[in-house]
Formats: structure tokens, sequence, C-alpha cells
């Protein structure tokens, strides 16, 4: 097995990253808003194979740094610099879940020449989720009016966990998504969910010019079939990839499928 190694990116605020994998083009997994660096304890090790596979904690999750003040979208993009930077890396594959995706391309948005390739996971962005107010509000209740009333990420875990999985998921699934997020910081959370859930300013799918992978669950019911068709469909050249009875957390739901498309795709994109 391939030996994760967990490293720290200096910096205000420093990042916690694991990594499998010493040589090769690097590969940079982000986590959903809900999770953290070990939501791809099952795609690090198969992709440091052939890879270095690093996965990292977003700012103020997991065992990175909180920082003080407001959260602007762009510090992710910042952030990933620092991490391409710290391995002397020129470009990067950047894979993320969820929000991770929106990060992805917001980061190829602004540096284009760094990114190798995307993959965009049971990600939705700029579709009508990322417009439709009385969307947003029902998702930001869900989760911020708890935590704003005093209770504790451990205690919104099951529900929320219950709302990203897919009927065909495991109790030990469920169980290791209400550990991720019964592990967030609950002030970095309130204010990335703030940030995130309003923020548009991507790039258009048409402008993305970087072999792409929209992979999603069939069962996922926040970046739901019809929104990942219509982004594999105005993203030119991209591959699209169903996985089978799995929810919002795909990679975790059906690992072994999710990372055969990954792999593949990766495989393609290797010295592009």
């Amino acid at each position: 097995m391939t030996a994760l190694v967990t490293e720290r990116v200096d910096g205000k605020p420093a990042l916690a990253v694991d990594r499998c994998g010493d040589a090769g083009e690097l590969v940079l997994f982000l986590h959903g808003i809900g999770g953290n660096r070990s939501n791809w304890r099952l795609q690090l090790p198969e992709v440091g194979k052939r890879f270095r596979a690093v996965a990292w904690d977003a700012r103020g999750y997991g065992d990175s740094d909180d920082y003080a003040g407001d959260l602007e979208f762009a510090a992710f993009s910042e952030d990933l610099q620092r991490v391409l930077q710290f391995y002397g890396a020129q470009r990067a594959h950047l894979v993320g879940l969820s929000m991770g995706g929106r990060i992805a391309l917001d980061f190829y948005g602004r540096f284009p020449e760094q990114v190798q390739s995307l993959t965009l996971a049971d990600t939705s962005v700029n579709s009508d989720d990322a417009v439709d107010e009385a969307k947003i509000e029902q998702f930001l209740s869900l989760r911020l009016e708890p935590l704003q009333q005093g209770q504790t990420p451990a205690d919104i875990a099951p529900q929320v966990a219950e709302s990203l999985v897919g009927e065909h998921s495991s109790a030990a699934h469920r169980a290791e998504l209400e550990d991720s997020l019964a592990a967030l910081h609950t002030d970095a959370y309130m204010k990335t969910l703030r940030c995130v859930t309003r923020y548009t300013d991507f790039p258009p799918f048409a402008a993305v010019a970087v072999p792409t992978l929209v992979i999603a669950g069939r069962e996922d019911r926040i970046a739901r079939p019809e929104l990942i068709d219509a982004m594999a469909a105005a993203i030119p050249g991209a591959t699209l990839a169903w996985v089978e009875n799995a929810g919002h957390v795909s990679n975790l739901e059906q690992a072994a499928s999710f990372n055969t498309a990954l792999l593949d795709f990766l495989a393609a994109t290797r010295g592009q």
C-alpha cells in the first residue's frame, strides 16, 4: 500500500494536507463544504500509485488553521497556489467534490495555466441552484439556524448526512459522513456556508479549455442529474461518468466505481 504522509503548508492560515506518492504529476483533492481531507481516504492510495496525490483541509477545516474575518471565496484559490508552490508544481490535476469542484473552477478561472485537468464531482455550478433564493435559504436553514441556536456540528450531523447520501448508502457510509460533519469548526463552517452559497463568479463553461471529467452519483439530490447533464454538455469535450447507487458523496459511497472512472481519466490526461 502507498504510504500516507501528513504535511503542513506554512502561511496564514497554515494548511494540513495528506499525501500518497512521491513522484509524478500532482493531483489535488478538494473536499466538500461538510468534509475534510479524510473524505478522500479511499482515493489517495490508489491515485498515489501513479501520481503525487494530495488532499487538503481547506482553511478553517480539519487540522488547518482558522482565520480571522469573513471569508472571501478567492482565498481558496490563493491557498491552492500555496499548495502548488509547496510541492514545486507548475500545474496540477484538480479533483473537487461539491464545494471543492467550485473551488477548482474558480482556481481555473484565475490561474488557467496552472490547471492540467479538472474533475468536478457531484458539483453544480452556474445552475438554477446558484440563483434560486428559495433553495439557498432552505439549504442554509438546515445548516445555519441550529448552529446559531447553540447546537454543535455533531448535533446536526445525522440530519445533514441523511440529506447527502443515496438510498443505497450503507450504515457505515452514513456514520463516516456524520463523523466528518461532527468534526467541523463551527465558526469557519458558518462563514463558509454564507460565502459559498452565494458566490457565482465562475468562468463560463464554454471557456474551459482543459480536459474535464464531470462525475456524479446517480442518486444525488443536491447536484441533481439534470444539472450534471447540463454542465457536462456545456463544457467543451467534457467526459461524463455516472456512479450508480450513490448520492452526493459518490467517492465514498461507491469508491471502486468512482476510482475506476477517475483513474481512467487521469491516465488519459497525463502529460497533456
